[in-house]
């Protein structure tokens, strides 16, 4: 009886409105978990143990450690007691939004836009990445997980395991159950083939918005024998998400959605997702921290630190260019940095920026369709 009116709920709602209503109701739960104050803290912290920056924290003392992970700290709290800020370089960073604070997202979906050839997709591949491609995609394979062995097989010896290795005890694994209803009922699971090899899996669902279809890697998996080889899991890595971008090709999707990951500009798999075409989205990530600029040295934090923000809808990002590197180093922090979708760019300067320099930064996005609007904002 539940499931003939959840099937019928499905007919009458259109998958774009489903969407809608997961992402508010992944909103409300996210809102709901803040709204216990009893679990909050007011936390301060290095950014560094060399920084100038201290982070006062107030919030849910179990985030604590993710708000390190999104800015990058490297050292632990070392105060609790509020003290009065004389230095001006606090950070203030809160669950809840607070007045003149950046809305931080915490996580973003690599987005590629399809409705063209993959080899105009790879075209922007670097050159390393389209030999291997060249080299090795022939001797894969891809076949559908559809009885219980096989996805109890895929989720406790590669979807579990590295999930751990990556993560550590902290992982958030994806429960059993959910992982057979989406391979059997909401999506699919691939297992990636060498020979006879099972050498990766594919977790990944469809997603509607706004009437596009998205194919949405939820989760990759591997064993342990290629996880725990750095080069063999950088070949199946590359080989593994190309063949669910073909997938995605050749079955129509408007989208393929790489999956999401932590939002830093610096962080290593969002630059990998970038080099694969993904641009930034927000998607269905409903997570977001507000962050105050220090009124002292935005420029030199910026350059430390940088941050993507969200203004109604649309994503920008916060970079620092503070007095001290030349134009040859800016460009070498900033060369990973040139994501698509973004709709502005902020620069936070120290003195006003030569244009050499500015084109060298504008240079990054040139190859986009739509590139983003640079505004320089001169900062203390």
């Amino acid at each position: 009886m539940k499931e003939s009116v959840a099937t019928l709920i499905r007919k009458l709602i259109s998958p774009s409105i489903r969407f809608e209503l997961r992402k508010a109701g992944a909103w409300l739960r996210e809102m709901f978990g803040r709204a216990c104050f009893w679990r909050w803290e007011i936390a301060r912290f290095k950014l560094r143990k060399d920084s100038p920056y201290d982070i006062l924290y107030v919030g849910r003392k179990a985030q604590r450690e993710f708000v390190k992970v999104l800015l990058g700290a490297e050292s632990q709290v070392v105060d609790s007691i509020i003290e009065p800020d004389k230095s001006n370089r606090t950070v203030f960073v809160s669950e809840m939004p607070i007045w003149g604070a950046l809305s931080v997202p915490q996580y973003l979906s690599a987005i590629v836009p399809l409705g063209r050839s993959i080899d105009e997709i790879t075209a922007r591949y670097n050159t390393e990445l389209r030999r291997n491609l060249r080299k090795n995609r022939l001797r894969y394979r891809m076949k559908q997980a559809l009885n219980d062995d096989d996805i109890e097989s895929a989720d406790q010896e590669m979807l579990q395991p590295y999930a751990k290795a990556r993560h550590g005890t902290a992982a958030s694994q994806i429960e059993s159950h959910e992982v057979r209803r989406v391979a059997t009922i909401s999506g699919r699971l691939d297992l990636v083939m060498v020979e006879d090899e099972v050498v990766a899996c594919h977790l990944g669902c469809v997603v509607t918005r706004a009437g596009k279809r998205y194919w949405s890697t939820i989760r990759f998996g591997y064993p342990e024998i290629v996880y725990s080889d750095a080069k063999k899991l950088r070949e199946v890595n590359s080989i593994t998400t190309f063949m669910a971008l073909e997938w995605a090709i050749e079955n129509g999707f408007d989208y393929y959605d790489i999956g999401s990951c932590l939002a830093r500009p610096d962080d290593g798999l969002l630059e990998w997702k970038r080099r694969r075409g993904g641009d930034v989205d927000t998607l269905g990530n409903p997570g977001y921290l507000f962050v105050r600029l220090p009124k002292v040295g935005t420029a030199q934090f910026l350059w430390d630190t940088p941050l993507f923000a969200v203004e109604g809808k649309k994503l920008t990002l916060h970079l620092g260019l503070p007095e001290g590197p030349n134009n040859e180093e800016v460009a070498n922090r900033y060369r990973e940095m040139g994501f698509g979708g973004l709709f502005k760019i902020y620069l936070y300067c120290a003195k006003s920026p030569g244009e050499m320099l500015l084109e060298t930064l504008r240079s990054r996005y040139t190859h986009l369709k739509s590139p983003p609007i640079m505004e320089s904002v001169i900062s203390t």
